[in-house]
């Protein structure tokens, strides 16, 4: 299976570079590792509204220092809280032309340092515990597609996506208990190739856990709610979904195989271009990708009826 790693995220995050903004032009990263102690300085700065942009911007785009950083953003003081304080300042302008770079740019630094907390085996827990995602869900829901918005959609699908990297049974559930899917669902509907990729990648995770598979096959709407969404991104009629992309989504519809109905279901809301040799086109010099397209044509033509007895003994007591 196609997980991210955190330095993919931060290339996903990069081609969107807010470090670009001129209002951060002077305050370039430092070349050499950060010791403990210039870390732990950076972090007491955010405690300053005059030096918080530039502490947020040298935190946030120096790698070095971001896989041991989680731990003391977590433990210091007051500065989640800052964080937060600093997201939810977007929420006054996500209507309003006044959603300007340098707005954006703080915000999504800040996302970005919450993103090493989600990764952070010894802290990403504490996000799920501590109701942290709902934060996000703000800038999930927003379907403009300007740069601003869909930088502040990337960030935030990015911490969403470090939580579900781990295969974790709890944090899918209180994904799914805070509705999660439909907002995944309207990013891979209005957001960019790098959004619909992340927000894929996400389903993909979800659906992992037997409670995911659960959620979609057994009602009719949200199984045919994700197979549309999946369906018109691989139809699309303007160029192709990037090979990425693509994958996630053969994965979503092999996992979704291993439910009976589902394969019912895929004999009549199959993307046109699985029908056809197009999907082989894209995807031929892939064999992983080979191999779970011919998995998935499998299951639906045996409809997969020796799948996993929890699967089963749950959906055979819902009605037709």
């Amino acid at each position: 299976m196609s997980n991210f790693s955190f330095a993919e995220w931060s290339n996903l995050l990069d081609q969107w570079g807010a470090s670009s903004s001129s209002s951060n032009a002077d305050h370039k990263p430092e070349k050499t590792i950060p010791t403990t102690t210039s870390v732990e300085r950076l972090i007491k700065e955010i405690e300053n509204p005059l030096t918080r942009e530039h502490a947020l911007f040298a935190l946030s785009r120096n790698r070095e220092i971001r896989a041991n950083l989680a731990p003391l953003l977590w433990n210091s003081t007051g500065t989640i809280y800052l964080l937060l304080e600093e997201i939810t300042t977007a929420y006054r302008v996500m209507s309003s032309p006044d959603l300007v770079a340098r707005a954006t740019n703080n915000v999504c630094n800040a996302l970005v340092l919450l993103q090493c907390v989600a990764s952070h085996p010894d802290t990403r827990m504490n996000l799920i515990k501590a109701n942290v995602p709902y934060y996000l869900y703000p800038f999930l829901e927003a379907k403009n597609k300007e740069k601003q918005y869909e930088y502040l959609r990337l960030t935030s699908l990015g911490i969403i996506g470090a939580l579900v990297k781990v295969d974790n049974a709890e944090i899918v559930h209180f994904l799914l208990q805070s509705e999660i899917v439909p907002l995944c669902l309207r990013c891979m509907e209005v957001g960019n190739e790098l959004s619909k990729t992340v927000a894929t990648f996400i389903i993909q995770k979800i659906l992992v856990q037997d409670e995911g598979l659960r959620y979609f096959c057994s009602f009719a709407e949200r199984f045919f709610a994700l197979t549309r969404v999946m369906g018109t991104m691989v139809d699309k009629p303007v160029g192709e979904p990037s090979l990425r992309l693509l994958k996630h989504i053969i994965r979503c519809y092999v996992r979704l195989s291993d439910c009976p109905r589902a394969c019912d279901g895929f004999k009549i809301s199959l993307p046109s271009k699985f029908r056809d040799a197009t999907i082989l086109n894209l995807i031929q010099d892939d064999p992983e990708a080979l191999e779970w397209l011919g998995q998935l044509f499998v299951n639906i033509a045996t409809g997969n009826r020796g799948s996993p007895p929890l699967i089963e003994e749950t959906l055979s007591i819902l009605p037709s």
